[in-house]
């Protein structure tokens, strides 16, 4: 017994570090250089938006290299949003679609590198055979009139693959980066569902504040449509004075409907969000007036940009995985080596099977190498190399567009400010306007329908300055997305 366990583990030994000593055949990855850009543009020459008085008027700082944090949502300081969001992160489908993902891609992983070692298994055989005593001799020490007899036989097998040309190497590098890609998904959909709950709270908020002030509208109108068909029957205003009321009228009337049905629409998105059916809606409602507008936002390079971005981060674990792949294919052309051993015992009876004589071992080591295949492998390596070059080309697409959504969203901060600003001063000019017609209308120096299409242009205003203040809402938490969300600052507690 002694002999061919040595002779075994000699083997064995030699085979190991045969592979350990080889070289891995293929590419070696290399991590892509970060952008050289040291900045977004023209969209870069933005250092602090347009202030104005009022809500949601704020001036926003931009500021270069500051971090963020992984809780990025409090900012607005609302208790119900980051309240939502962390019900979300728990409970989202999608998510735990992700988590799952993961953690299926690392338990291959984890399978993968038992490839390294060799593969030992056990084995136990019984068998009950009647012999042909006619034409063969029966096996056993019975009568030869008997011809039944047991079969019992114990036995290991060892199997092990040699890398020596890198192919197990390659393969568990490869499911490496499948788990790297796996992870930074997960971190894509967290952020995309953090900032989708964001979002459509603001949407929320806005709606609501849109749809009261068409409401208001829409009584100023009908109180308009009152007042010229009473100055019709008194002969002071014509028949198409008071069709062109009641258009008006009717076009804001038109109005509503669509705006209460993407409420509705947005309140089911949002309960969707949290992983729950449209009967079970969350109680939280939003306002414009329940968020803060931060006032100091980040910006990072675009060298740090895709170190943030999750996308960016999953593209070059895909294209770690291609490069890989490379190298498996490489290997596959080249000859395959494969070692086998066996140990065991066999006997007639149980209790014989640890008797001197009943032992047997083998060992035997094979080369193997395809001549001919009607150049399949050649054909996979040029497939491994095109998928390499596509895995290249989508990590540049994933830079570029990582690098548009900062610039987009800077613009967008630029424009929104500017478009509050005149919002917010027309909406002065509105108000300031309805109060001198309600002034003016007390002392009878102006009409009831003065006064009245005073108001509705002051409503008009309102309107407009809600839509404002949604969108700068809404693009500061796109500006958030678009830098990565700092999931890099998560807690281990806390992350997906």
């Amino acid at each position: 017994m002694t002999r061919p366990l040595t002779v075994l583990s000699s083997m064995m030994a030699g085979a190991l570090a045969l592979g350990l000593a080889s070289c891995a055949v293929g590419p070696n990855f290399k991590r892509p250089a970060p952008p050289s850009a040291p900045d977004y543009g023209s969209a870069s020459s933005l250092a602090e938006t347009a202030a104005v008085a009022g809500p949601a008027g704020e001036a926003q700082r931009l500021v270069a290299g500051m971090d963020i944090p992984a809780q990025w949502w409090t900012v607005f300081g609302s208790p119900k949003l980051t309240r939502l969001v962390e019900q979300a992160l728990k409970a989202n489908a999608d998510l735990a679609a992700a988590r799952a993902a993961l953690r299926q891609a690392e338990e291959l992983h984890a399978a993968q590198r038992a490839s390294f070692l060799p593969v030992l298994q056990g084995s136990a055989d019984a068998t009950r055979a009647k012999n042909a005593i006619g034409t063969i001799a029966n096996p056993t020490s019975l009568p030869q009139s008997n011809p039944y007899y047991n079969l019992y036989t114990a036995q290991l097998s060892v199997s092990y693959l040699p890398d020596v040309f890198g192919a197990t190497r390659r393969m568990v590098e490869t499911s490496a980066a499948q788990a790297d890609s796996a992870r930074f998904q997960l971190e894509a959909t967290y952020l995309t569902l953090s900032s989708n709950v964001v979002v459509t709270a603001v949407q929320e908020a806005a709606l609501r504040a849109e749809i009261t002030a068409t409401e208001r509208l829409l009584a100023l109108e009908h109180q308009l449509t009152d007042t010229v068909r009473g100055q019709r029957q008194l002969g002071t205003a014509s028949e198409i004075d008071l069709l062109a009321q009641q258009s008006a009228e009717a076009q804001t009337a038109a109005a509503l409907p669509p705006l209460r049905k993407l409420l509705g629409q947005t309140r089911d998105a949002l309960t969707a969000l949290l992983g729950r059916l449209p009967s079970e809606e969350p109680a939280e409602t939003f306002t414009l007036e329940e968020l803060t507008l931060p006032t100091e936002l980040p910006v990072s390079l675009p060298s740090k940009l895709v170190e943030q971005r999750p996308d960016v981060r999953l593209a070059e674990a895909n294209l770690h995985a291609a490069s890989a792949q490379v190298g498996v294919a490489v290997a596959n052309l080249l000859p395959q080596f494969s070692l086998d051993a066996q140990l065991g015992s066999s006997a007639f009876k149980v209790g014989d099977l640890l008797g001197p004589y009943t032992r047997f071992w083998s060992a035997g080591a094979s080369l193997t190498q395809t001549l001919f295949d009607a150049g399949a492998l050649l054909h996979r390596h040029r497939a491994a190399d095109a998928a390499l070059d596509q895995a290249a080309a989508q990590y540049r697409a994933a830079v570029i567009l990582a690098c548009q959504n900062v610039a987009d969203t800077l613009r967008a901060l630029e424009a929104d400010a500017d478009a509050m600003k005149a919002s917010t001063e027309a909406d002065r000019a509105a108000l300031a306007t309805f109060e001198l017609a309600r002034q003016q209308r007390e002392l009878g120096t102006i009409s009831t329908t003065a006064l009245l299409n005073a108001e509705a242009v002051y409503q008009q205003a309102q309107l407009a300055q809600a839509q404002a203040r949604a969108s700068r809402y809404a693009d500061t938490a796109g500006l958030f997305q678009a830098l990565g969300g700092g999931w890099w600052n998560r807690a281990k507690e806390y992350s997906p």
